[in-house]
């Protein structure tokens, strides 16, 4: 299935470039040529990295030269630069990265194959919401997002559960910016927003409905871990108007209570799994075909 490419009105999030001073020192220069790369960048020339780095091309040369030796950047047969394998190898040590991604990953196919419906797993990266896995259903609702894509907080259901549960200094920081409107519906309005995270403390659940996606509808639910804590959010995306809001909730929670377990939450409960299974059996909980 294609998806639609990401307009001015609805692009991913980049990770905060470095300051100025940032690559005065020789890790802030490496820092500065491996955060040339982007979504919409994810290859580049040697005077490309030069450039979107602020680094000298006789410094880009070199830098690029040790990284790529080290297995941090790939030369292309165009001579274009990308992200080396390294630097996957290391990704998958991060603890709410691909550990979790792998450890979460039966239970998120399992969702994937009862709702039919695309399923998210995001963790919080400062102000985003970073996927550590984004399984597409085919013929659901055309989303955005992939693996690694980072979006605002704000403008998700996963990332509104990451909020809501985030402490009180990061709300505080997060809502003092200006909040990035992607449909006419997006939540901008940070009162709004307030009582938005006050309800998904509440019942558990976050509905985001036309907030980044037109047309689209995304029901989350938090995972917890050893401390339980909120560690990541699962989700789910669905066409509007093709089940309602809360049907898929029951589902959701029972793949997340079993991630958690998973994790060593000592508040997930053993419990089988059977909204899963009764939405297997063509319930409320399965999304109708338009």
């Amino acid at each position: 299935m294609a998806v639609p490419t990401p307009t001015a009105a609805a692009t991913e999030s980049q990770p905060a470039r470095l300051p100025v001073g940032g690559a005065a020192t020789a890790a802030g220069r490496v820092l500065a040529v491996l955060s040339a790369f982007g979504p919409t960048h994810p290859s580049l020339t040697l005077s490309e990295i030069s450039r979107r780095s602020g680094l000298t091309l006789t410094t880009t040369h070199r830098l690029v030269g040790e990284l790529r030796q080290w297995g941090g950047l790939e030369r292309g047969p165009d001579g274009r630069y990308a992200i080396g394998l390294r630097l996957l190898e290391l990704g998958a040590l991060a603890p709410h990265g691909l550990q979790l991604r792998e450890l979460a990953l039966p239970y998120l196919d399992d969702l994937h194959q009862a709702t039919r419906a695309n399923v998210h797993l995001a963790v919080r990266d400062g102000a985003d919401g970073v996927y550590v896995e984004a399984l597409r259903a085919r013929g659901a609702v055309q989303v955005l997002s992939r693996l690694g894509g980072r979006w605002p907080l704000h403008a998700t259901g996963t990332g509104q559960v990451l909020l809501a549960f985030a402490d009180r200094e990061v709300q505080d920081e997060l809502l003092q910016a200006r909040l990035k409107r992607f449909t006419p519906d997006t939540i901008t309005d940070v009162g709004e927003l307030r009582r938005v995270l006050a309800e998904v403390r509440r019942t558990g659940v976050a509905i985001a409905d036309n907030q980044l996606t037109p047309d689209a509808l995304a029901i989350a639910v938090p995972v917890r871990g050893r401390r339980d804590e909120v560690v990541a959010a699962l989700g789910v995306t669905v066409q509007r108007g093709t089940v309602p809001s809360h049907a898929l909730a029951p589902a959701l929670a029972a793949t997340a209570r079993g991630i958690s377990r998973a994790l060593g939450s000592p508040s997930a409960t053993p419990e089988a799994g059977g909204a899963i299974r009764a939405s297997r059996t063509g319930g409320a909980m399965t999304p109708r075909s338009r």
